[in-house]
């Protein structure tokens, strides 16, 4: 009877054993269940599984986050300005930073168009409350009147984004944590042969004044930045390329460094015609040239060219430096083998770019 009844108590045992088993795979299974729920919900955006619209705030340390009047860190930090922006989120990083976009009245151009902005994960630390940090204004290549592909592009086999690699090259030490401004660099589409230089060209939409003002004080108006040029920085890639190849030569005073990928090199549009004077006004030959013969302020351009780009366009790039890359105007070539005329070629290998750079540049310094 022992036995038989030591056996019944086993039998109850495994039986409760076996039950609690079951409900704890179910639970689990739910919970599994639930969370790729909610990432293929999110990954569709079907509310409110996402948060793809929800306002953004940057400002979550300083004065917002402990109810006082934060003071910069030092004179050379611009803490926000204002007005506020209208930012909305775009996309959700896996760090929890946040790709997000305004529509931006340009008060400076007149010029109306979206700007997407990111910053890194630092920008919330405690230790960086009262601290400014580098500016990196992004620029793609082709049409770029609708959209700007360094703002959520993912690119490669490996997904790489501009975002997730300056997080990276940071933890990495090669690179200063940007905050990135990546507005759109064209007002339409370039039919016909038709764009804008990045240029105030007479009788068009003034696009030289809105990357080059309205765009910078829009970053000055909603995060705390530095006051010296030696916190702004230009990226960009073709017509972004020579964009920001033109900022820094043509406003030196407020931007010391650019990485200028593929770049077209001189001013080529069909607008240009009757507008010679303001062309040349546009050169980056021309201005690089007049900054020479200036002696001061330096400015530093790293060059980025695939070797399986347009022969002209590497050519272009050589004599440029050959020519102009003397005194203040510092530059520096990376060839990329076997790359291309594209984003993804230019990103793969932007690293050392950046670190160049980034020796030029200030901020952020711990406040704590």
């Amino acid at each position: 009877m022992t036995n038989r009844s030591t056996g019944v108590h086993r039998s109850r045992g495994r039986r409760r054993a076996s039950r609690a088993r079951r409900w704890i795979v179910a639970a689990v299974s739910v919970a599994t269940l639930g969370l790729v729920a909610w990432q293929v919900m999110s990954h569709y955006e079907i509310p409110p599984f996402t948060d793809k619209g929800d306002p953004v705030n940057y400002d979550q340390t300083g004065s917002a986050k402990h109810g006082r009047s934060a003071q910069p860190a030092d004179s050379n930090i611009l803490m926000p300005t204002g007005p506020k922006a209208d930012f909305r989120n775009v996309k959700t990083l896996s760090d929890g930073t946040h790709v997000s976009v305004v529509t931006l009245d340009g008060p400076k151009s007149g010029f109306k168009g979206k700007v997407w902005v990111w910053a890194p994960k630092e920008y919330q630390d405690a230790k960086f409350a009262t601290s400014g940090f580098p500016v990196m204004i992004a620029l793609p290549g082709g049409p770029g009147n609708d959209s700007n592909y360094w703002s959520v592009g993912e690119f490669g086999p490996d997904r790489l984004s501009l975002e997730k690699s300056v997080s990276k090259w940071y933890e990495e030490g090669r690179s200063k944590p940007f905050l990135l401004a990546m507005p759109i660099l064209n007002p339409g589409p370039d039919t016909h042969g038709i764009y804008w230089d990045a240029s105030d060209i007479p009788d068009q939409p003034k696009m030289g004044t809105w990357l080059t003002e309205d765009v910078p004080n829009l970053m000055k108006a909603n995060f705390r930045t530095i006051k010296d040029r030696a916190g702004w920085s230009y990226m960009g890639s073709s017509t972004g390329g020579f964009a920001s190849l033109k900022a820094v030569l043509k406003h030196p005073d407020k931007f010391k460094t650019a990485i200028a990928n593929g770049p077209d090199i001189v001013p080529d549009s069909p607008l240009w015609r009757g507008h010679e004077k303001e062309m040349r006004e546009n050169n980056p030959k021309v201005l690089a040239k007049q900054l020479t013969a200036a002696k001061e302020p330096d400015v530093y351009i790293a060059f980025q060219v695939g070797t399986r780009e347009n022969t002209a366009t590497i050519n272009a790039v050589k004599n440029f430096m050959a020519t102009y890359g003397k005194g203040p105007v510092h530059t520096k070539l990376w060839e990329i083998p076997g790359g291309t005329h594209n984003g993804a070629t230019y990103l793969r290998m932007m690293e050392g770019p950046m670190q160049w750079i980034s020796e030029q540049t200030t901020g952020p310094t711990p406040s704590s």
